[in-house]
């Protein structure tokens, strides 16, 4: 219970320290409401061409959408996570304070994202999410069952997107500058998770394997519960 007390403290001090920007967090929200508008006049245009391109019709593709600008900061899928303050311990060997503490150092690491990816969820994503859904058609399930998997889903992403990160800033122990990983990470992260183009729009094997990658989890994966395409 402890324990379970700390973790918990840490991560609300995350929600909390995040909640403090408010005027980059409506920038955010500007933000990702306009590039939100690009895409889906971009998928609208190519859904016109090719209907029901990766078995998505034109509502699903622009559900699709909306998400992925929902999830861009909670899963900091272009980067800024927590993994730029921990990968910046390590270079200046401050992380000897973190490791000398009474708490697993992977633990206390998740606990502040998740508090951070809560906070990008609700104050960065939702607005987004539901300006597409008030003035463009999207597919939307009806059952509290797929809701409840999609959040699931959600909450797993999260603990796949830190995983991910959290390798990528321990690289800093070796390379002492991780900078090169971090943007190769980021470039990964917005090809292979669908932010450009669904996964399933991918051909033959290069499809495949995006379909494997870890980076699927964190777009593709909560994308195929909420719209009905998973089992």
């Amino acid at each position: 219970m402890g324990a379970g007390r700390l973790y918990a403290a840490v991560a609300a001090g995350g929600f909390r320290r995040y909640a403090t920007y408010r005027a980059a967090t409506a920038a955010g929200v500007f933000t990702n409401t306009v590039f939100g508008l690009i895409l889906v006049y971009t998928y609208l245009a190519l859904w016109d061409v090719r209907p029901h391109l990766g078995g998505y019709d034109r509502g699903q593709a622009v559900t699709y959408v909306w998400l992925g600008q929902a999830f861009l900061s909670t899963l900091a899928i272009g980067g800024g996570g927590v993994e730029d303050e921990l990968l910046e311990r390590i270079r200046t060997g401050d992380i000897a304070i973190d490791l000398y503490r009474p708490a697993d150092l992977q633990l206390w690491w998740l606990a502040a994202d998740l508090g951070r990816a809560l906070f990008q969820l609700l104050g960065r994503g939702v607005v987004p999410f539901v300006f597409g859904a008030l003035f463009f058609p999207v597919a939307l399930p009806t059952d509290a069952l797929t809701w409840t998997a999609f959040l699931g889903a959600v909450l797993l992403a999260m603990l796949v997107s830190f995983g991910i990160r959290f390798l990528v800033a321990l690289s800093a122990f070796w390379l002492m500058d991780g900078t090169g990983v971090v943007q190769m990470a980021w470039l990964g992260g917005i090809f292979c998770s669908g932010m450009l183009l669904p996964l399933n729009v991918f051909p033959g094997a290069l499809g495949e394997v995006v379909r494997a990658l870890p980076w699927s989890s964190l777009l593709q994966a909560p994308a195929d519960v909420l719209l009905g395409r998973a089992a």
